[in-house]
C-alpha cells in the first residue's frame, strides 16, 4: 500500500480513537461512580470489557472511514463521511449524558438516535465500499447491546 494510503488510514484511526479517548477521559469520574454505585442489569460485563471493546470498535470505525475517504469523490462518499462524523459526535455525547449527567432515560433516547445514525452510516458506507460497511456491523451490534444495558440501568436506578 502506498505511503499516502497508510497516512490516511492512520489519520482516520487516530482521529476516531482520540474522540473515544477524550470521551473516556471526560467521563472517568462518572464511570468510577457508575462501576461502584449503580445497579446493573443481568449480562452486564465487567468494567474492563468496555474500554477494550471500544478501542477495537473505534479501530474498525476508523478503517471504514478511511476506506470511504479513499474512494472516488462522489455524493455518496460525502454523505457517508458526513454521517460518520455526526454519529461519532452522538457517540461522544452519549457517554457524557449517561456517565456524567446520569440521565439514563434521556441517554436511552440519545442512544436510539445514535443507533439510527449508525444504521444510516452502514447503509451509506455500503453504497461506497462494502467492506467499510461490513466493518461497522460489530459497532451496530454493540450499540444494540448497550441499549439493553442502558434500559436496564434506567429501570433499576429510578
Amino acid at each position: 500500500m502506498k505511503d499516502e494510503k497508510w497516512k490516511t488510514y492512520l489519520g482516520w484511526i487516530l482521529f476516531t480513537e482520540a474522540v473515544g479517548g477524550l470521551s473516556g477521559w471526560l467521563t472517568r469520574d462518572g464511570t468510577k461512580y457508575f462501576n461502584e454505585f449503580v445497579r446493573k442489569p443481568p449480562l452486564s460485563p465487567p468494567g474492563i470489557v468496555f474500554p477494550v471493546v471500544w478501542a477495537v470498535l473505534y479501530l474498525l470505525m476508523g478503517i471504514g472511514a478511511a476506506r470511504v475517504y479513499l474512494s472516488p469523490v462522489s455524493r455518496a462518499r460525502s454523505r457517508s463521511l458526513y454521517l460518520y462524523l455526526v454519529q461519532l459526535a452522538f457517540n461522544f455525547c452519549w457517554s457524557l449524558i449517561f456517565f456524567n449527567f446520569r440521565a439514563y432515560g434521556f441517554a436511552l433516547l440519545w442512544l436510539a438516535a445514535l443507533w439510527l445514525l449508525i444504521l444510516g452510516m452502514v447503509t451509506a458506507f455500503g453504497e461506497v465500499d462494502s467492506l467499510a460497511s461490513r466493518l461497522q456491523i460489530p459497532y451496530l451490534l454493540w450499540v444494540s447491546f448497550a441499549a439493553y444495558l442502558n434500559a436496564g440501568v434506567w429501570i433499576l436506578n429510578r
